[in-house]
C-alpha cells in the first residue's frame, strides 16, 4: 500500500485501516487512526507509520480525540509466521514485559540484536518500545477504569518506576496520570462503575469486593457476527470452567482464565457497542491485565480483518454465497493453549456433545477448584504439570485415548511442544504429529485455535466435508482461499445442509 493511498484512506476515514497503519501531524504532533473524524490534515504535513510505537518514538503525541492505541490490532501478525509476525504475537501477550528482550529472543531463535534490527528495520520501533506502547495503554485503561493509585498502576501496567510511567504518559498522551484519570468516559459509556475498585479475585480464585472488575472496551474492525462466536463457544462450554448466561442476543460468555501471575474471571456480552464488545476482567494480579486482554481478543478473534477475508473467500463462486450470508464471521482461538490443545484430544473422533460431556468429566475429577464459587464457575482448568501421570478413569476413555492425553501433557509440561503465542506453527504441527495418537485433524485444529493461524483446513473433517457438497465447493480447490482457508472452514460449518430426499 502506498502512501498516496493511504492518504486517501485518511481522507475517507475508512475504518478498515485502523490498526493497519497510524499517520502523524507535522503541525501538530499528533498521531491518529485513519478514521479520526478531526479536520483531514495536508498531504505535505502527514507522516505514516506502520505501528504506534513507530508514531511515539518519532516525537508523536497520541489523539485525545480518536484514541489510536485503542484501536484492533493488524491482522498481518496472526497472518504471518516469520519472526517479526511471531515477535508481535509475543510482545502483545507480554513477554517482554515478563522475560525482557533477552526472553523474546531465545524464544524467537535470535539474538536479541537481530530481533532489535529486524523490528526497528519493518516496524519503525524496537521491541522495547513496542512493549513501552503496550504498557501505556494498560495504564490508561487502569487509570480511568478503576481508583487504584497511579503508583499501583505503574507496576501493574509493567513499568519498572513511578518515575518511568509519569514520564512515558506525559510523552505519548501529552497528559499526566491524574488529567487522564480526569479525562475519563463518563459512567454509562462504561460497563460496571468507573469509580470502584477493579474487582480483584483471591489467591485461590474466590472474588473479593464484589465489585463489577476493569471494564473494558475490546475494539474490532468491520461487521462481527457475535451469534456465529457465541454460538461456538456455547456449545462447547465446559461445566464450572465456562458458562453462557442470558437469553440469545443478549448472551454474556464467563469462564475462569489461569494467567502467568495468578487467576481471572472474565465476561464478554454478546450485544456488541458501535465496533467494540464489553468485557469485564476480575485479576487476582493487575499485571496480568495486558496478558488477559490479549488472550481474549484471541478467543474471540477481535484482530481479523473481515474485508480482507471476504475479498479473497469471495471470489470463490461456491463459496460467495457463504460469505453473503454470514459478513464479519470470526475463526474464535484460545483463551489457554495448553488447555485448547487437552480438549482437542478429548474431542477426537467424537461429535461436539460427546467432547464437552469428556471435558466436564476431566474439570469435575482434575479441575483445580475456586476459593469461592463465582456464579457457575468453580474451577480452573487443571495444569498440564498436574496431568501428566493422570489414569483418567474417571472419563470412560479407552486407554489408548488417556495415553495421549498423558503424552501431550508431558510435552506441554517439559517444553517438547511450545505454545506460545509466537510459536512456529510449522514447527509446532511436527512436533504434535510425532506424539503418538495426535494425527492431522487433531494437530491442524490445535494450529488453528492454540496458535491462531487463519490459514487451516481441516479436509478430513466430516463436517466439513458435508458442508463443502452442500454449497458445491470443492477442497481440492481451497488453494485460491489462501491465507483465510480457517474462515473458509468456518463458513462450510454453517452452511446450511441439504435435505435428504
Amino acid at each position: 500500500m502506498s502512501d498516496d493511498s493511504r492518504y486517501e484512506a485518511v481522507c475517507s476515514r475508512d475504518a478498515r485501516f485502523d490498526g493497519e497503519f497510524f499517520f502523524g501531524v507535522a503541525t501538530t504532533g499528533i498521531y491518529c487512526r485513519p478514521s479520526c473524524p478531526a479536520t483531514t490534515p495536508r498531504r505535505k504535513n502527514v507522516r505514516f507509520f506502520p505501528t504506534s510505537a513507530a508514531a511515539q518514538g518519532a516525537g508523536f503525541r497520541a489523539c485525545r480525540r480518536c484514541r489510536p492505541d485503542a484501536v484492533p490490532g493488524s491482522a498481518d501478525w496472526n497472518a504471518r509466521a516469520d519472526a517479526v509476525g511471531r515477535a508481535m504475537r509475543m510482545i502483545g501477550d507480554g513477554v517482554v514485559d515478563r522475560e525482557g528482550v533477552s526472553g523474546l529472543a531465545a524464544r524467537l531463535g535470535y539474538s536479541a540484536r537481530q530481533v532489535q534490527r529486524q523490528l526497528t528495520a519493518e516496524l519503525g520501533a524496537g521491541p522495547v518500545a513496542l512493549a513501552r506502547a503496550q504498557r501505556a495503554h494498560t495504564a490508561r485503561i487502569l487509570l480511568q477504569t478503576t481508583a487504584l493509585r497511579a503508583s499501583e498502576i505503574a507496576f501493574a501496567a509493567g513499568f519498572s518506576s513511578v518515575r518511568q510511567f509519569n514520564d512515558t504518559l506525559r510523552e505519548i498522551y501529552a497528559a499526566t496520570p491524574t488529567e487522564l484519570r480526569a479525562a475519563r468516559p463518563e459512567k454509562s459509556a462504561l460497563s460496571g462503575p468507573t469509580g470502584a475498585p477493579g474487582g480483584v479475585l483471591g489467591t485461590n480464585g474466590g472474588t473479593n469486593g464484589g465489585t463489577a472488575g476493569v471494564p473494558l472496551r475490546l475494539a474490532y474492525r468491520g461487521p462481527y457476527d457475535t451469534t456465529q462466536v457465541f454460538d461456538y463457544l456455547a456449545r462447547r462450554a465446559l461445566t464450572g470452567l465456562e458458562e453462557m448466561v442470558g437469553a440469545p442476543g443478549a448472551r454474556t460468555y464467563r469462564r475462569t482464565l489461569r494467567l502467568p501471575h495468578a487467576c481471572a474471571v472474565v465476561e464478554v456480552d454478546e450485544r456488541p457497542g458501535d465496533g467494540w464488545l464489553e468485557c469485564r476482567l476480575r485479576l487476582t494480579e493487575l499485571r496480568d491485565l495486558t496478558t488477559a486482554i490479549q488472550r481474549i481478543r484471541r478467543l474471540f478473534d477481535l484482530d481479523a480483518d473481515p474485508y480482507a477475508v471476504a475479498e479473497r473467500l469471495g471470489a470463490d463462486a461456491a463459496l460467495a454465497p457463504l460469505v453473503a450470508a454470514r459478513p464479519g464471521l470470526r475463526s474464535p482461538g484460545a483463551a489457554d493453549p495448553h488447555e485448547l490443545a487437552l480438549r482437542a484430544v478429548l474431542g477426537q473422533q467424537v461429535s461436539v456433545a460427546a467432547g464437552r460431556v469428556l471435558g466436564d468429566g476431566l474439570i469435575a475429577a482434575y479441575g483445580n477448584p475456586l476459593e469461592r464459587p463465582d456464579g457457575g464457575l468453580t474451577h480452573l482448568f487443571p495444569r498440564v504439570e498436574d496431568l501428566t501421570e493422570a489414569p483418567f478413569a474417571e472419563l470412560g476413555m479407552v486407554e489408548s485415548r488417556r495415553a495421549t492425553l498423558r503424552t501431550l501433557a508431558t510435552a506441554l509440561a517439559d517444553g517438547t511442544v511450545r505454545l506460545d503465542a509466537g510459536a512456529d506453527r510449522d514447527r509446532t504441527e511436527k512436533e504434535l504429529l510425532g506424539l503418538r495418537g495426535i494425527g492431522p485433524w487433531t494437530s491442524g485444529y490445535i494450529r488453528m485455535r492454540a496458535l491462531s493461524d487463519p490459514d487451516v483446513l481441516l479436509e478430513s473433517d466430516v463436517a466439513v466435508r458435508a458442508g463443502a457438497r452442500g454449497a458445491g465447493a470443492h477442497l481440492e480447490d481451497s488453494e485460491g482461499w489462501r491465507p483465510w482457508r480457517s474462515y473458509a472452514m468456518h463458513h462450510l460449518w454453517n452452511a446450511p445442509r441439504p435435505r435428504p430426499a
